[in-house]
Order: C-alpha cells, then sequence, then structure tokens
C-alpha cells in the first residue's frame, strides 16, 4: 500500500525547460499536435531497446498505439526540434492509470525520465488522476530506480515483471 501523498508534493506543470546532466536544453510540453514528432521519435527506437513488447515497430502500429496512449495525459520531451522522450498516463477502465514512458537513446541516465515523470504525474493530477500504475521488468534497474524517485513502490509481481503504483 503505498503512503498517502501530500497535495504539495513537487509535480511540475507543463510546459517549462531544464538543462539535462550533459547540459542539453530540453522542453517538456504536454503532448498534443505532435504525432508526425512522435511518430519519428519511435521509428528511431533500437529494438534492443524495446521492453515487454514495445513501443511497436512501423509507423502502421505506431500510429494506432499513439491514438491509445492519447485518451489520457501525456508529455513530450523535446530537444530542439526532436522528440527525445514521451509518457504517458493511459485510463486502465477500473479507475486508474497506466503510466507508460520512453526516452530516446542517447538522452538515458540525464534526468530526463525522471522529470518527465514528475510533470506526467503533475499534469494527470491537475486533469483529476488519482492514481497511476505500472509494470517494469525486474531486469530493468534504471527504470525502477526513476519509478521510486517519483514515488511509486512496489505493489506486486507478475512473472519476470514487478508492479508498481502510487497515489496521486
Amino acid at each position: 500500500m503505498s503512503p498517502v501523498r501530500s497535495a504539495t508534493e513537487i509535480l511540475p506543470l507543463p510546459p517549462f525547460g531544464l538543462q539535462d546532466a550533459l547540459g542539453r536544453r530540453v522542453f517538456i510540453r504536454p503532448a498534443g499536435e505532435d504525432t508526425e514528432a512522435l511518430v519519428a521519435f519511435y521509428e528511431r527506437f533500437d529494438p534492443a531497446d524495446r521492453a515487454q513488447g514495445l513501443p511497436p515497430t512501423g509507423s502502421a502500429r505506431i500510429r494506432p498505439w499513439l491514438a491509445v496512449l492519447a485518451e489520457g495525459p501525456g508529455v513530450v520531451a523535446w530537444h530542439e526540434d526532436h522528440a527525445v522522450g514521451h509518457a504517458s498516463l493511459v485510463p486502465d477502465g477500473r479507475g486508474a492509470h497506466e503510466l507508460v514512458v520512453f526516452v530516446l537513446q542517447g538522452y538515458r541516465g540525464t534526468g530526463i525520465g525522471t522529470t518527465l515523470v514528475r510533470a506526467l504525474l503533475g499534469l494527470g493530477r491537475a486533469r483529476g488522476v488519482t492514481r497511476a500504475w505500472l509494470t517494469v521488468q525486474r531486469w530493468n534497474h534504471a527504470a525502477v530506480s526513476v519509478y521510486r524517485k517519483t514515488g511509486f513502490e512496489r505493489a506486486g509481481e507478475e512473472g519476470l515483471e514487478i508492479i508498481m503504483s502510487r497515489s496521486l
């Protein structure tokens, strides 16, 4: 069971900018009319970096998947004119939202993923989301670390995956 979170917990609302650990200026914005940039973002993913079969490959599969992600709040990290990160809270039909987050290779480990998740949770809270959950592969220690830093706690296991959740 996750502890009750303070309503004043720092979950920033996008849009805002940040400097990543490598000194790059990155902007976090709510997702909107950026489907083509997100298709290009997901097409750049190395197949070896896909987890749990996601993101899908090829624009014919990416587009309908993005439509599902757009059913909930989303945020996009931009460096120059390219999307370098994307996160979404997808309604699960049971009153909670599943968190989905991807950061492009070369931008991982620089603080962008943690900032994306915090911004998404802030946007979700502002839009009435009360609970978020996710699944992550046990071996993905970097992702588990990001989720812990952003208030997620272990809620169970399913095969090779850990289930984590938190209230907003």
